[in-house]
């Protein structure tokens, strides 16, 4: 027996061609793949299992495991392919497809897995356009167009898995036995060029990966697909197929999410029990040959081999829904998903429509809690709060796409700050046609797999009620540690490991909240410089707290990731940083001090000028307006031929970094962007426009001979300063970083005017204290 010859075999230059002209044509299409196997499933796996929604999927895992790990892949097509039209069915067979009626079927997916390639299944046998796989009684079943009923999954795949497992152990039997001569007989069988490569194969264990395919958004728009297809088309386009042209093509034609993701690998040696073990070790033994393997589970005379046949029929059942619960359960959740399922239980509780406000709260809500669901696959809009954090605000375009497709399929009705839910919500669709009348439904029984999805959404309904705004601030603390690690898993990647392997910054740079047991009714915002990290405020932080105060470390956007982050930000993403930060502790807090170090300063100072409520203090410690260095005045124009570069070429820029001589390396970064350099100035030139508007209680503290900022800087600010209660210290010293290092008792100062901003004791503007125009001498290039 041998499944080599050309009439079934795939074609490894067709297929590789195949590969190259899709490697082309993806570009042009609007859909994003993302494989996710971070445990190695694409090398280990045999049998890779599929849920199938679209047309599409039939053929990108094959390419993408082909990429991943340079295997080819067979695939079971539909007999209908291959009849009709011979020379399709001869490209089918050479990009590895064969037919779903092929009567040695199994046989030849197992001499492929021994020969090292993978075999691609869909286990639903056919598109579940309704994504419902679970029943009333919660037992896993799909529609069958054909008989349209409700059925079980397929469970070839469990066959051939258990099979084949069972021919590698006979293999092994053998070999333990020394009956080489059979072995022999197998190998050349089979196409192996000795019994030692047959042996070597069955060694390794046959394993399954079960894995999942979310598409997202889904959308009901008509396309340019559909409309070509109506021009081409003599007559009328059924509604079938006006229904995939509309969902498939704005799938490929509009961005969209494709995320394919591996689940853990199964293996039935493992997952035996003992009866299981005894049945199969007593089928291997008596195995004669490997056209016996897919037979023998049927009936056959005679008690054992009845007991053998049903224990098979057991294992196979098990294994299939097993794997058919890993395979649904790997779903990657989405806005969409919470959303349909908040729209739903409302529907359940009665409700006739929803304010947008409960309703983004909810979803809010409910996406804080699904984040601490350990076995929930997040969609990464999920997992960065840049992004789903928006929906709080109701400014997410995710959300409004999601809205504007229910209300063009006329399931809500959308009105100024409400939302009303239609009668057809709750209608029965035709199975082709639920995708475009009712995407909520689908989206929510693409995660019915899941419970615990439908059990935060509840959670959520009625924390949106009776949440207070602490508590809401807890939440949003909790998004800026998300942030962080977002930004700093983004900026880790290879491309930026020439600039990320010789940074020296070793502290850690978490954004902090530090709360006593008997807080006091002021809050404090800690903002680190330039370059740094809140590492750079911790210690100062700690001392706040030992006085009773709770203290939030802020974290700027592009700071403590990669230098590379920081060259992508604009200072309007660092007032953002210090602005949530403020937002926070108003939320906690009667009264919020801020305090900032350098930049940090700035853009306290910046804040305070914009809005001044529930502000009760301002300090800033060596805040910069003037630079030592020079060459600050040419950042613009370096800035702007760095623009030019990236615009007609594909350089980063003529001169992209700077290195900077750091007074602390272990918490500054190594190099400075010239991006960065330019939005400090930028937030300079703002600084000293709105100083006036600053009324504010303010203390000033600079180093007399600071080595990066211009002491004058303090001089200015001062006098600039709108504000009646006001203070500058001068701390004799040639460091810029007296904060953290405590230069002087600047620690003291900060303290003691920090407790009488809580007692509201501050006292007014009083005469500057010496030197009022220190000297000022050149230094390195270097910023905080």
């Amino acid at each position: 027996m041998s499944f080599g010859d050309a009439d079934t075999d795939l074609n490894p230059h067709v297929y590789q061609r195949c590969v190259r002209i899709f490697d082309r044509a993806k570009r042009l299409l609007k859909v994003r793949f993302k494989l996710h196997h971070s445990l190695g499933q694409a090398d280990l796996g045999d049998i890779f299992l599929f849920n199938h929604f679209a047309r599409m999927e039939t053929f990108i895992p094959q390419y993408l495991l082909f990429h991943e790990t340079g295997a080819y892949c067979r695939s079971v097509a539909a007999a209908a392919f291959f009849k009709g039209n011979d020379a399709f069915a001869k490209f089918l067979t050479d990009v590895g497809a064969v037919p779903n009626d092929r009567p040695d079927l199994l046989d030849l997916l197992a001499y492929d897995i021994l020969h090292g390639r993978k075999v691609i299944v869909f286990p639903e046998g056919g598109m579940v356009k309704d994504r419902r796989v679970i029943d009333e009684a919660g037992d896993y079943n799909v529609f069958s167009r054909k008989a349209q009923v409700r059925r079980k999954h397929h469970s070839g795949a469990a066959r051939l898995a258990l099979g084949l497992q069972i021919f590698k152990l006979a293999v092994l039997y053998r070999r333990d036995s020394g009956d080489f001569e059979l072995l022999d007989t197998w190998a050349e069988s089979l196409d192996f060029r000795s019994r030692y490569d047959l042996i070597e194969a069955a060694e390794r264990q046959v394993s399954i990966v079960p894995a999942n395919i979310t598409f997202y958004p889904l959308r009901v728009r008509d396309n340019m697909l559909l409309k070509g297809a109506e021009l081409l088309s003599k007559r009328d386009l059924s509604a079938r197929a006006q229904e995939e042209l509309i969902v498939e093509g704005n799938l490929l034609l509009r961005s969209t999410d494709m995320d394919i993701r591996l689940g853990d690998v199964l293996q039935p040696l493992i997952t035996w029990k003992w009866w299981e073990r005894r049945i199969v070790m007593r089928m291997a033994r008596k195995l004669e040959n490997f056209q016996q393997v897919f037979s023998a589970e049927r009936p056959r005379p005679g008690l054992e081999a009845r007991a053998c046949a049903f224990g098979m029929r057991a294992s196979i059942d098990k294994l299939r829904d097993t794997y058919m619960q890993d395979m649904y359960r790997s779903v990657t959740v989405n806005l969409s998903h919470l959303a349909a399922e908040t729209i739903l239980a409302f529907i359940d509780s009665g409700a006739q429509g929803i304010g947008r406000a409960r309703l983004t709260n909810a979803l809010y809500i409910a996406t804080k809690l699904v984040q601490r669901q350990r076995h929930i696959h997040l969609h990464r809009s999920l997992s960065n709060p840049s992004v789903y954090g928006r929906v709080l605000h109701d400014e997410s375009e995710e959300l409004n796409q999601f809205l504007r497709s229910a209300a063009r399929a006329e399931l809500i009705e959308t009105k100024p700050g409400q939302l009303r839910f239609r009668e057809k919500i709750l209608a029965e669709h035709a199975f082709d046609q639920i995708r475009l009348e009712n995407p909520i439904e689908v989206y929510a029984n693409e995660v019915g797999p899941l419970p615990i999805v439908a059990s935060c959404v509840r959670d959520a309904m009625d924390k949106a009620i009776t949440c207070s705004s602490s508590d809401m601030a807890t939440f949003r603390f909790d998004d800026q540690i998300k942030q962080f690690e977002w930004d700093r898993y983004i900026y880790s990647d290879r491309k930026y490991d020439e600039i990320n392997r010789v940074e020296t910054a070793t502290a850690d740079p978490t954004p902090y909240l530090i709360e006593p047991d008997q807080a006091r009714t002021t809050g404090v915002v800690l903002v680190h410089g330039f370059l740094a990290s809140p590492a750079e405020t911790r210690d100062f932080g700690n001392a706040l707290a030992e006085r009773g105060f709770a203290v939030l470390g802020a974290r700027l956007a592009g700071h403590g990731t990669s230098p590379w982050d920081l060259r992508e930000r604009r200072f309007e993403d660092w007032q953002d940083s210090v602005r949530e930060a403020l937002d926070i502790m108003r939320d906690r807090y009667e009264r919020v001090l801020l305090i900032g170090f350098s930049t940090g300063g700035s853009l306290c100072a910046a804040l305070a000028a914009e809005d001044q409520t529930g502000i009760a203090g301002l300090a800033c410690i060596c805040t910069p307006v003037l630079f030592r260095n020079r060459n600050m005045r040419f950042v613009p124009l370096v800035h702007g031929a760095n623009n030019i570069v990236r615009w007609l070429t594909t350089f980063e820029g003529a001169i992209t970094f700077r290195p900077n001589d750091s007074e602390h390396p272990h918490i500054n970064y190594r190099h400075i962007p010239v991006r960065g350099l330019y939005e400090l100035s930028r937030l300079t030139d703002l600084l000293k426009r709105s100083l006036s508007d600053i009324t504010t209680p303010a203390l000033l503290i600079q180093s007399t001979d600071d080595s990066v900022v211009n002491p004058e800087s303090a001089n200015i600010l001062y006098d600039g300063l709108g504000s009646a209660f006001k203070r500058l210290h001068w701390i004799e010293s040639t460091r810029h970083g007296i904060l953290n290092e405590d230069v002087d008792r600047t620690h003291q100062l900060l303290l003691d005017f920090a407790d009488q901003v809580d007692r509201e004791v501050i006292t007014p503007a009083g005469p500057r204290l010496e030197p009022q125009s220190p000297a000022v001498q050149p230094a390195p290039e270097s910023t905080g």
